[in-house]
């Protein structure tokens, strides 16, 4: 007993020792430093950023300021959706897709006004859609595209509600009918129904009726080749300015500037089938011989879309050149060409090596005078635009305010293309 008891109190000693000699080691160790921590950031500085309008920005560009696709997509849909057009910091900085962070980081560059100022946000509600504005009852076959406009509808609703009754046969026929049209939402239908002078229900005739009481057209038709047709040619035969348009650029782009057969014509969402079948009788294509060009004696800045076609270029580039010209006001010199967006570059190559250019009809200011819509709208000026103005208002001078801005030496020489 006495031998147990000896154990008991040996092994008790020994677990007591152990426990004070661990904690006289961990308090007499010293204390290890903490690592120090870096926390690490995905933005990268925007250093080579300018002041920039939001509302000119295409995907690219989004895409340059670091949204991803997706973003980007986002941020264009938004624009559409309250109206087309930011109007305030405050409005660019609700789209979600646009962090916090991403908005404070962009925000000093934004060429936009803090808040919307007071009584336009009245104009637009929630969805960035018009309030409709109904005085009273009326018949909508009465109205033509500014009454609709003036109602609260856009410029393409009240094309294509006129559009509507014209395949109609120039009537909406009953109220039923009216609700059919696929540019009038259910909301807006509900708030239309009571003003409506219209039959509630379609006649069951309604095939004999439409055709009867279609409105007949007073145009006095000859015998025309639509491949010759200019803008207002297309008008003489009933045709709006922009279907007109429409058709140029279909004939243009789409069939590389030949209506081949008259049911091409018949292709042209513009062109509705009563409108064909009461053409095709006049339509007479000419067989002709298509001229070659002689690209080393065509200019650079006057040459056509339909001549870059011919020259090799798909439509894309031939339509970028023509569009990135048109912005500049022409170009200054052959190396432009080759920086413009979506163009076959190899192509373009053996085109400035044959073709000449002249630039001496390209518009050419100085700082002090150069039109505030000019600079706000050229490609090479739009982002120092408003610094020009605001600069010049109190140091008419170039060469001052070429310091002030403190461009990069590569955006200062290309925009000295275009000052005289």
């Amino acid at each position: 007993m006495m031998r147990k008891n000896y154990y008991r109190k040996l092994a008790f000693m020994v677990t007591l020792l152990t426990i004070l000699f661990a904690y006289q080691k961990y308090t007499s160790r010293e204390k290890e430093p903490f690592p120090d921590v870096r926390f690490i950031s995905n933005a990268t500085p925007l250093a080579y950023l300018s002041d920039f309008d939001p509302n000119i920005l295409n995907k690219e560009q989004w895409q340059k300021l670091g949204f991803s696709e997706k973003q980007t997509a986002t941020i264009l849909k938004y624009k559409g959706i309250v109206g087309g057009k930011f109007t305030s910091k405050e409005q660019l900085k609700k789209c979600y897709a646009i962090s916090e962070e991403k908005f404070n980081e962009l925000a000093s560059f934004i060429s936009l006004p803090e808040i919307v100022e007071a009584g336009k946000s009245k104009e637009y509600n929630k969805i960035g859609k018009k309030e409709l504005t109904i005085a009273r009852r009326f018949n909508p076959d009465q109205f033509s595209a500014n009454d609709w406009l003036k109602m609260g509808f856009s410029e393409r609703q009240a094309e294509a509600i006129i559009k509507y009754k014209n395949y109609l046969g120039g009537s909406f026929i009953s109220k039923e009918k009216f609700k059919e049209c696929f540019i009038i939402s259910t909301e807006n239908y509900s708030k239309l129904h009571p003003y409506l002078l219209l039959p509630e229900k379609t006649p069951e005739n309604f095939r004999n009726f439409a055709k009867s009481d279609a409105v007949k057209t007073k145009i006095q038709y000859h015998t025309f080749d639509p491949n010759q047709l200019d803008i207002e040619g297309w008008k003489t035969l009933g045709f709006s300015e922009k279907q007109s348009i429409t058709i140029i650029n279909y004939r243009d782009r789409n069939l590389r500037g030949n209506f081949k057969t008259p049911e091409d014509l018949q292709k042209c969402f513009v062109i509705s089938p009563e409108k064909f079948q009461e053409m095709k009788p006049y339509i007479k294509l000419q067989e002709k011989q298509q001229e070659k060009t002689d690209f080393s004696k065509t200019d650079l800045n006057t040459i056509t879309f339909k001549q870059l076609i011919e020259f090799g270029l798909d439509e894309r580039s031939a339509g970028s050149i023509i569009g990135f010209r048109k912005k500049l006001g022409g170009f200054m010199n052959k190396q432009q060409i080759l920086t413009t967006y979506n163009i076959d570059k190899d192509i373009v190559q053996k085109l400035i090596s044959i073709a000449p250019l002249n630039n001496s009809d390209v518009p050419k200011y100085s700082l002090v005078d150069a039109p505030e819509e000019w600079l706000k709208n050229h490609p090479y000026f739009k982002y120092s635009a408003d610094k020009i103005i605001f600069y010049r208002i109190s140091n008419p001078d170039d060469k001052k305010i070429w310091k002030l801005l403190k461009l990069k030496p590569e955006y200062e020489e290309r925009m000295r293309l275009y000052i005289k």
